[in-house]
């Protein structure tokens, strides 16, 4: 496609429209020449929604390894034999204190994040009295969770504690999903972000590209996430972790992942598009030019793999332009409640 196709893709996107299979697979197998006038189309969407500003995320990894789950890319599951830390859900304290180093790095939203298929009653608890100092500490701050696969009851508690979004990721294709992980189903995964949603919890959940699947795949799961409604799609590139069964994978460049990325916000314009894991590995020195098509990054280290060291993102979005923003999650919480409220 030539750039005027793909800026006319943007003008009918913004108008409402949806890509067809074949728009949405020409993104993907795009050529390397065309890339440029790909990410200013892309461009245009993000800037329509979110003008300059960048969401900064921090995870904390408060429960680490110990995980009985056999999914594939995953360092800290059952069957990994990569030597992470493993560790039981840390004291409230450590997680209160995570927020406010969060705080410090100016991200607007805090990810606590536990191994495991699900959280046991006592570390739900720990958790629930973490949110709730940490809300009356700060704020504005959005406090997100991802806990794994969670009840009714489980969803409904974070609710009142405070938590503003949910992380569950989909991961993968419904047709790929028996390939990386038979320890759930793709199902299982769906239904979780479903009870977030009715819980009244902004929903967020996402996938990992480059374990295998193919460019129907990627299509698949980005329109998977538009039906689901997701308000947040984390977009990880996978690094591939020795000791893990995708030990050695390695499909992706830095311009496929800019690629993918594109399609993304291209089928889901309004939401917020996030670069995570693997950024660094994968992206490398093209990480800039993610945020053209992308509106949010991960700050700090990820679970068990280091991100970009030091203040190096904050003089990434300074160089490029951009701003950090912090106050966006307020009218999105807000609009979430009026949508979910009556269903409580």
């Amino acid at each position: 496609m030539e750039m005027q196709c793909f800026e006319e893709m943007a003008a009918r996107v913004l108008a409402g429209e949806e890509l067809s299979d074949a728009e949405a697979m020409a993104i993907l197998q795009c050529s390397d020449e065309e890339l440029l006038p790909l990410l200013q189309a892309a461009y245009q969407i993000r800037k329509h929604y979110f003008g300059k500003k960048v969401k900064l995320n921090m995870i904390m990894n408060t429960k680490s390894g110990l995980c009985p789950e056999n999914c594939g890319y995953c360092a800290q599951s059952i069957i990994s034999k990569a030597p992470v830390e493993k560790y039981s859900m840390m004291k409230k304290e450590e997680i209160v204190a995570g927020a406010r180093r969060a705080h410090g790095l100016k991200a607007g939203t805090y990810c606590i994040v536990a191994s495991g298929r699900g959280p046991a009653n006592r570390e739900l608890d720990i958790v629930v009295d973490a949110v709730k100092e940490i809300k009356q500490t700060y704020e504005q701050m959005t406090v997100c969770a991802c806990l794994g696969i969670l009840n009714g009851e489980q969803a409904t508690r974070l609710k009142e504690a405070g938590v503003d979004r949910y992380n569950h990721n989909i991961n993968t294709s419904s047709s790929h999903h028996p390939t990386i992980t038979t320890s759930h189903t793709y199902e299982d995964r769906v239904e979780t972000v479903e009870t977030i949603k009715q819980a009244g919890i902004s929903p967020c959940s996402g996938v990992i590209v480059g374990m295998k699947e193919t460019l129907e795949d990627i299509i698949d799961m980005a329109r998977s996430l538009k039906q689901l409604d997701a308000d947040s799609i984390p977009v990880n590139f996978l690094h591939a972790i020795e000791g893990t069964p995708l030990e050695g994978t390695d499909e992706l460049n830095p311009r496929y992942c800019l690629k993918v990325l594109c399609l993304f916000r291209f089928i889901n314009p309004s939401k917020e598009i996030r670069i995570s894991g693997g950024r660094e590995v994968n992206l490398r020195s093209l990480q800039p030019l993610g945020l053209y098509p992308a509106n949010s990054i991960f700050i700090g280290d990820y679970l068990t793999t280091a991100g970009n060291a030091g203040l190096a993102d904050q003089q990434m979005l300074e160089d490029m332009g951009f701003e950090v923003d912090l106050v966006a999650m307020d009218k999105e919480i807000g609009e979430l409640q009026h949508i979910y409220g009556s269903r409580q």
